[in-house]
């Protein structure tokens, strides 16, 4: 895979050998982790420790490495919610016995289970700094992208210079006063 040519003060993560944190390695990794759920097994994988895992990520925070791994994190979470949800309202089927003879089922429904998806609805149990919360919430639906970032090496994008850009690029287009006209003027 080319690298995209681009300066680097954009670069975050440089190659290194095969004990070091590859760009390959780290994708890798996300991947592993959001289909098995595991640090460990997900370190394991690509023939790291979970430790180093921590630290890497730690080193990276608001970075893709760090949004990616959340996101991965959060689709087990999203997984298992599911699965809960799934058995609070359809149950789970019981074998009946009688007389030491399988003789039927039934559905059993956990209230308990029931209750405290209700009350946890819109909880959330990990507190996360305000910037940090809000950049994972806005890359959570990115998973893929936030590989590609990862595996290139690449640095979150800036918000604020994207909108500068696309403000000049109007500016150019329709003349520095199009944003300056009176609502009368439409």
């Amino acid at each position: 895979m080319t690298e995209p040519n681009l300066p680097e003060a954009t670069r975050l993560i440089p190659q290194h050998s095969a004990a070091h944190w590859s760009r390959a390695k780290m994708a890798r990794f996300l991947a592993e982790l959001a289909s098995t759920h595991s640090v460990a097994a997900a370190a394991r994988a690509v023939g790291m420790s979970r430790q180093s895992a921590y630290r890497l990520k730690a080193r990276l925070r608001d970075q893709p490495f760090d949004l990616a791994w959340e996101a991965a994190v959060q689709s087990g979470y999203d997984a298992l919610h599911q699965a809960a949800l799934d058995r609070a309202l359809n149950g789970v089927e019981v074998p009946v016995h009688h007389k030491g003879e399988l003789v039927g089922t039934r559905r059993h429904f956990d209230e308990r289970l029931t209750m405290f998806l209700l009350s946890a609805r819109n909880r959330h149990f990990v507190p996360l700094e305000a910037a940090s919360r809000a950049a994972r919430q806005e890359w959570s639906g990115y998973f893929a992208e936030l590989l590609v970032r990862v595996r290139a090496g690449l640095a979150m994008p800036d918000r604020e210079q994207e909108w500068r850009y696309e403000q000049d690029a109007l500016d150019a287009e329709l003349g520095p006063a199009w944003g300056d006209r009176e609502e009368s003027d439409t």
